[in-house]
């Protein structure tokens, strides 16, 4: 069967699946998330000997060490993906719910209903675990899903696919609910973003490269952030203890997350008493500093930035930094350089703590608070299926409620328009 063909079959299937999936009630839903735990649990062998097919696969074609850690199946991984399963089953539904009801002058009532999207196309890389965690999102949000791994995985999610097949044909649901792409065919990604008339959203979960791809060629509404180049602005009135305790946590809590302080922004009458402190830190902690010339001044051991520092998203443990004049050329600064991922202010100023809130365009905002927190177990959502910097439908991060749509309902008792 060629690539075409095995596509449009895949799509007609997860789109029949869909309507069954949506009608299902929360107690079917959470008894396939259930039962896909127990086929995981009773199936450790067998996807700890597919994983070690990838994992040979991967050390022959010379995969580096960073992409062999996250594509590695362990048992405490395993374990992790277990518990998530179990945690996403306990979730709230939000599907059904209805809100905003209000009475008309003509005597209707109008109101919103929460609704699955249909079908969600997920492109990921590496980590098997996101087949568990996307397709569990999915399913609890009432939605079928069509999974495309990375080829250096396909063994592993293959595996996983069956397990997760067999305890939702358990509840009583289609099969086709999730459907891993059993091939490496870079062609199929290229028709899972073009069928519309299948597939409702794409969500793109890897690097830069991939998701600028996605976003250009996709014929369907892709949901996505490309770049994590976030900031902690220190206000002319922050607490200096609190402010050197942010910016550490926010840079090296963990250097490779999109949610990791990228640029340091000081305010100049701050400058000479937090920049010290805080090189001294982040020296101890190994990071390397880049900075303006008057950071560089303060801080000699600084190397000096140039403008693509301002852009970058390291990922690493480097970090740019900036003395700005005050408030408004710390959000100017914001405005032209950040990716509009994730954005905090450290203050004590109400006033001034409320003009950022409002005017800096970011997916999260945040006063006094470390970028580290926009994170959707953070945020109370439970899980997340990634972070939208998109400003329609979802942003921020995407629990369950950002896979479902709304629609309106009205109740009506025989009333008709004069």
């Amino acid at each position: 069967m060629n690539v075409d063909q095995y596509m449009d079959e895949v799509g007609a299937a997860a789109r029949k699946a869909s309507r069954q999936v949506a009608a299902a009630s929360t107690s079917v839903r959470n008894a396939a998330l259930l039962g896909a735990r127990d086929a995981l649990d009773a199936a450790r062998e067998r996807l700890l000997a597919a994983n070690a097919e990838d994992m040979n696969r991967g050390a022959a074609s010379g995969l580096d060490a960073a992409l062999m850690d996250r594509l590695e199946l362990t048992p405490a991984r395993i374990d992790a993906m277990l518990e998530g399963l179990r945690q996403v089953a306990a979730l709230p539904d939000p599907v059904g719910s209805i809100s905003d009801m209000r009475r008309m002058p003509s005597g209707i009532e109008v109101g919103r209903m929460r609704v699955p999207l249909g079908v969600i196309g997920i492109i990921y890389e590496s980590r098997p675990n996101v087949t568990v965690e996307a397709a569990s999102l999915c399913l609890k949000s009432g939605n079928a899903t069509i999974l495309r791994g990375g080829s250096e995985a396909l063994a592993s999610n293959c595996a996983i696919a069956e397990c997760l097949v067999e305890g939702i044909v358990s509840a009583g649901l289609p099969a086709a609910a999730v459907q891993v792409l059993e091939t490496a065919d870079r062609a199929a990604v290229g028709q899972l973003i073009t069928m519309p008339q299948y597939v409702d959203v794409i969500v793109p979960r890897g690097g830069k490269g991939l998701i600028e791809r996605i976003s250009q060629d996709a014929k369907v509404p892709v949901i996505k952030h490309l770049d994590g180049v976030c900031h902690v602005y220190i206000d002319d009135d922050a607490d200096q203890d609190m402010a050197v305790s942010i910016a550490l946590n926010a840079k090296t809590q963990r250097y490779g997350t999109c949610n990791t302080m990228e640029t340091l922004l000081v305010a100049e009458s701050m400058a000479a008493a937090v920049l010290p402190r805080l090189a001294q830190a982040y020296q101890e902690a190994g990071v390397e500093l880049r900075g303006c010339e008057r950071t560089v001044a303060l801080v000699p051991q600084a190397n000096n930035a140039t403008e693509d520092d301002w852009h970058a998203e390291y990922l690493a443990p480097i970090l740019a930094v900036r003395v700005v004049n005050g408030l408004e050329q710390a959000m100017d600064h914001i405005a032209q350089y950040s990716s509009q991922h994730t954005d905090s202010i450290v203050t004590r100023d109400h006033a001034r703590a409320m003009r950022f809130l409002r005017e800096v365009d970011s997916s999260s905002v945040m006063i006094n608070a470390s970028t580290r927190f926009a994170d959707g177990f953070e945020y109370g959502l439970g899980a997340e299926i990634g972070i939208s910097t998109d400003k329609l439908h979802a942003r921020g991060p995407v629990g369950l409620e950002g896979l479902t749509s709304q629609k309106y309902v009205v109740l009506g008792d025989g009333q008709i328009r004069t």
